[in-house]
């Protein structure tokens, strides 16, 4: 069963990426502030769900959250600041985006880039830990996914709608048949 808070603060808000390791898209984060008896079932770290189940979640989530946002940072960004520092970047947006805001952050993983006036606790496997972490997990991940079959429609050759990006062999083929978008991460190893 996962954790409620970390602190026990009511406004503590749980982050987490998405497509860290893609070779298309941008990176998305998001931010959740729970209810303190917010316990769906079957909420969990996003990787670790179905797809109709994250679906069914993230209905649940943005419906309930005290508050949430999601935001992202462009291949652009990757390219010029690099993916890590393009992640954090996304997560501070998200946090800037939140409707209440948050007194402490509960940030999936090991490194976080602070963000001004506001405490934070990294925790390595924290959507696997913290609802409100899970939760982010699964906003960021579903959004993110239905990005990337939005950019499908128009790049049909590189499978995105299945693939989300990440480094397939049928994408990496498509890539070599048909080249790089401007959706790709021209600083990434693409082949």
């Amino acid at each position: 069963m996962l954790l409620a808070t970390y602190t026990g603060h009511p406004h503590e808000a749980g982050l987490d990426e998405a497509g860290r390791g893609c070779l298309a898209g941008p990176v998305f984060a998001a931010a959740v502030i729970l209810p303190p008896d917010y316990q769906p079932a079957f909420l969990n770290d996003s990787k670790q769900l179905t797809a109709r189940r994250r679906e069914v979640l993230r209905l649940d989530i943005c419906a309930q959250a005290v508050a949430w946002a999601v935001a992202e940072a462009s291949p652009a960004e990757i390219l010029e600041i690099n993916i890590a520092q393009a992640s954090y970047l996304a997560m501070h947006r998200a946090v800037a985006a939140l409707a209440v805001p948050a007194a402490h952050l509960l940030v999936d993983g090991n490194r976080f880039r602070p963000y001004a006036g506001l405490p934070h606790t990294c925790v390595v496997g924290g959507d696997g830990l913290y609802r409100s972490i899970a939760a982010a997990s699964i906003l960021a991940k579903t959004f993110r996914d239905e990005r990337m079959r939005e950019l499908a429609a128009a790049f049909p050759a590189y499978g995105w709608a299945q693939n989300a990006g990440y480094p397939t062999a049928a994408h990496r083929a498509a890539i070599r048949e048909h080249g790089p978008t401007l959706h790709h991460r021209l600083g990434f190893r693409l082949l």
